[in-house]
């Protein structure tokens, strides 16, 4: 466990940034290690098809992954304030809702996954290995949803490298298992999503058994397992914005799909395998601003707000330089890096637009989510949310449609930039407001503890 309300604040920032973005590196590696191996092994039309599944993978589990950060900032500001047994009882809680709604979200993928790609006008020859691959990976989402909130917890506790461990294992068997399963055993489409679910199955049952036997705070066990509503409460006013939000953000990126998909095969593929390593390259700005929730919520928590201004800042220098790299390293070595998907000529050279055009403009995405983070870990989570849909439905979702229908599938690729632009002018334009100092849970007149006030 890390206290973040002591130290020079870049380093604390930097300190608990970095295993959460080693961690996640490798948790993206999931995703890279199918698309390449399924690129190279299977065809095309494989890859297109696992890029396909993934924007309504997350629509149906990003509601849930919103409440599970209202969690983790309860559990940050509770764990500031030094109150260890709500920061107990926020586990129990955020462990028992993970788990009913995971077989809910199998049961609903398993029943409309067809239909849902249908109505996403994928075309007919992707739609069986989509579903196929779909089936499996959504089937898997308990462990998925149970390895993400025990990381989350931890993170909430100051902890960030402890995830990174099981996450580095998860990711080595993941690519064996690929291997494996695609090349060995010929399964196909099947193999890479087989292989995902069975190592962070692995990687969330020895998160347990280890966390069990060593963690003072942590004690996992379903007969113990005690649900407070009043918490829940806390958690559902602070995560329910990100909910929606994530939510209303992953069904816009559905709805993008689908302008990407009237475009065939070639287009999907290079979409696909450009998303991933898009996602690669902003890790960095959004993993800082993660850290910085962590470390808002620990200091408002303490009540120590200037802090936060230095941490703020602080998290933007280091964000956006991190990201001039990224940029430069996009429109020089862009080509080179589609083509460890596919050597497919067409598809490269549409992927490595896609590259050039959105890497650019990667300063802008990291300057808002350091915003983001100050407001979320402050428990301010609305604001992030109208500017991420204003973003998404009002500017990215039209000039997709209208762009791409004058100029083709590249009008797609410059609504991305539109859109981070118009989000961050709403949350730089909050912060400056300073209303968000006032939404912290601890400080909260319920939650004062008046028997320690001094007289």
């Amino acid at each position: 466990m890390r206290d973040l309300t002591t130290g020079k604040e870049s380093t604390q920032i930097f300190k608990f940034a970095l295993p959460m973005l080693v961690g996640n590196l490798f948790q993206q590696f999931y995703n890279i290690v199918d698309s390449i191996i399924v690129g190279n092994f299977i065809n095309k039309e494989a890859l297109a098809a696992v890029g396909a599944s993934f924007p309504v993978i997350f629509t149906l589990i990003s509601f849930v992954i919103g409440i599970g950060s209202g969690a983790t900032i309860v559990i940050s500001q509770f764990f500031g304030a030094k109150k260890y047994d709500q920061v107990s009882k926020t586990i129990d809680t955020i462990l028992i809702f993970m788990l009913f709604v995971s077989i809910l979200i199998s049961v609903i993928g398993l029943t409309f996954a067809e239909n849902i790609f249908k109505l996403l006008l994928l075309p007919d020859n992707l739609i069986p290995q989509a579903v196929e691959y779909f089936h499996i990976y959504i089937a898997g989402s308990f462990v998925f949803f149970g390895f993400y909130t025990i990381s989350s917890i931890l993170r909430g506790l100051g902890d960030s490298k402890t995830p990174v461990y099981f996450i580095v294992i998860a990711t080595i068997f993941n690519v064996l298992l690929d291997l494996l399963f695609i090349i060995v055993f010929e399964w196909g489409i099947a193999g890479a999503a087989w292989a995902t679910v069975i190592s962070q199955g692995g990687a969330f049952i020895t998160a347990i058994i280890y966390l069990n036997r060593t963690h003072e705070l942590i004690n996992f066990s379903v007969r113990n397992l005690a649900f407070d509503k009043e918490i829940f409460k806390k958690s559902l006013k602070i995560g329910l914005p990100t909910s929606f939000q994530q939510s209303f953000v992953a069904l816009g990126m559905t709805a993008l799909m689908g302008i990407v998909n009237q475009f065939g095969t070639n287009v999907i593929a290079a979409y696909s395998v450009a998303m991933r390593l898009n996602s690669l390259a902003t890790l960095p700005a959004m993993n800082f601003g993660s850290a910085l929730s962590m470390f808002v919520g620990q200091n408002l928590g303490a009540g120590k707000l200037e802090r936060v201004r230095s941490g703020y800042i602080s998290t933007i220098l280091m964000s956006v330089v991190i990201s001039i790299i990224v940029t430069l390293i996009m429109i020089f070595f862009g080509e080179n890096l589609m083509q460890l998907f596919t050597k497919d000529a067409n598809v490269i050279a549409i992927g490595a637009e896609y590259l050039i055009i959105v890497g650019s403009f990667y300063a802008i995405f990291a300057i808002m989510f350091s915003t983001m983070g100050v407001l979320r870990g402050a428990g301010s989570t609305i604001i992030p949310m109208f500017a991420s849909l204003l973003a998404l439905w009002a500017v990215r979702l039209p000039v997709a449609y209208v762009l791409s229908d004058q100029i083709g599938y590249t009008g797609i690729w410059w609504a991305n930039p539109m859109g981070w632009f118009i989000g961050l002018v709403i949350v730089v334009a909050y912060y400056l407001s300073g209303r968000w100092k006032t939404r912290g849970i601890v400080a909260s007149r319920d939650e004062i503890d008046l028997s320690s006030t001094p007289n």
